[in-house]
């Protein structure tokens, strides 16, 4: 009936009016589209080797990244896993009586949620025979069953309370719990190479907590590239010039960045890191001052203050302010999933009355300038040892403060002769 009322109006219009109301509709449809698309949340996620690696001629692109890598030299790494607080997966990602199987950190960890809320981390394989918990067990009051024998194990401390067969639970009949939180919608676990409690919290962002500020987008990157070397950046403020100046209009891939195509537009930054005291020598922070100039001349309206506060060795909380564009935040997580594999997520909040399209644009800028970072991680070598200058004194300092989340008995991998294909 719709459609017969629309052409028949085309009709009665005539040919000039019917062709006007025909684009005018059309405009309509195309205005609702872009509205229904600015509403909702941005979505991104680059699978394994769909950044960070230059082509090669007749290779696939995961063929050519995965030649890069198997060439690599990666150099004498850290401690492969700082100790401290992790993402594991959102809070959403886990609803009630759900059980998720997690491989991160060179531990094998089964998640899940009891029927009242409660959210429980524990190793995956049972202590009975090996029975991988997230792979068909299920979730029964507040216990995880094995979906081979049924043995039941307790969320908060891991003791078998039930053997379906048997007369009596042993005791000694356990299986390893993980200090878990959540936090801005997060789940976390807290990890220590030598079973070390949590020696600091995890913030909650009171805007997050109270809905002040609306969840606008993620993006999910792999990173091939020891952990340190993220958070690193931070304290490398000669490299924001360079990689991070040209215009975020020439793309990430760092063959074309550079293009004078888009050298009319220049990003301009000043930064400063430094560590924080006690009580949160866990923590440190970086000021930045952003602005950028079209044909030489300032853009006021890109003028931004980020404060980019590290939290431990894999959480960032970077605050944006503009004086038009009002607040939001960036929730940064890079989660260890093997020795030289990082799952970063980047989580965007802001302030309501914001139109969406402003934190959409805002974290689709992040996401580039962070993919050129990718391009240097993924194909360099960590040196123990750097040529530095003195403007380089922030990355000495820097790997002091990060050393505090290693300890005696971090496992360190061997230096390797030949290239690592994780």
């Amino acid at each position: 009936m719709g459609s017969g009322w629309c052409g028949a109006a085309l009709l009665a219009a005539g040919p000039g009016r019917g062709a006007l109301l025909f684009l005018f509709l059309l405009l309509l449809l195309v205005v609702v589209l872009l509205l229904l698309g600015c509403s909702r949340p941005l979505a991104l996620r680059r699978g394994p080797g769909q950044v960070g690696y230059l082509p090669a001629p007749g290779l696939s692109r995961r063929q050519a990244a995965r030649r890069a890598r198997r060439a690599r030299r990666p150099g004498a790494l850290p401690p492969a896993y700082p100790n401290g607080w992790y993402r594991l997966l959102d809070s959403a990602q886990l609803p009630r009586g759900a059980v998720r199987s997690l491989a991160l950190l060179g531990e094998h960890l089964a998640a899940f949620r009891t029927q009242d809320g409660q959210a429980y981390v524990v190793d995956a394989y049972c202590p009975h025979l090996g029975a991988n918990l997230a792979a068909g067990g299920r979730v029964v009051g507040n216990c995880i069953e094995c979906p081979f024998h049924g043995w039941q194990f307790r969320g908060e401390d891991g003791k078998c309370t039930r053997i379906p067969y048997a007369e009596k639970v042993p005791d000694f009949a356990r299986v390893r719990t993980w200090q878990s939180c959540e936090v801005n919608g997060m789940l976390l676990v807290w990890y220590h190479c030598e079973g070390v409690g949590p020696t600091w919290a995890v913030p909650e962002q009171r805007e997050i907590a109270t809905k002040e500020w609306v969840f606008r987008g993620q993006t999910e990157h792999l990173v091939d590239a020891h952990i340190q070397e993220i958070p690193e950046n931070a304290a490398d403020t000669a490299h924001l010039a360079f990689l991070h100046g040209p215009a975020i209009l020439g793309g990430s891939d760092l063959r074309y960045t550079r293009s004078k195509l888009w050298d009319f537009m220049k990003h301009i930054w000043k930064a400063e890191w430094r560590p924080e005291p006690e009580p949160n020598e866990h923590c440190s922070r970086l000021l930045v001052q952003h602005t950028a100039t079209v044909f030489g001349k300032r853009l006021s309206l890109m003028d931004l203050t980020v404060s980019a506060r590290q939290v431990g060795p894999g959480l960032v909380f970077l605050i944006f302010e503009h004086a038009f564009l009002g607040h939001g935040i960036i929730l940064q997580t890079v989660t260890p999933l093997e020795p030289l594999l990082q799952n970063v997520v980047h989580k965007i909040y802001y302030q309501k009355n914001v139109p969406a399209i402003i934190p959409k644009f805002i974290l689709r800028a992040e996401c580039i300038q962070f993919e050129r970072d990718i391009t240097i991680w993924n194909n360099k070598q960590y040196l123990p040892k750097p040529l530095l200058v003195r403007e380089d004194s922030s990355i000495q300092k820097h790997r002091r403060w990060y050393a505090q989340f290693y300890s005696e008995k971090s496992t360190r991998l061997p230096v390797q002769k030949e290239g690592l294909d994780w």
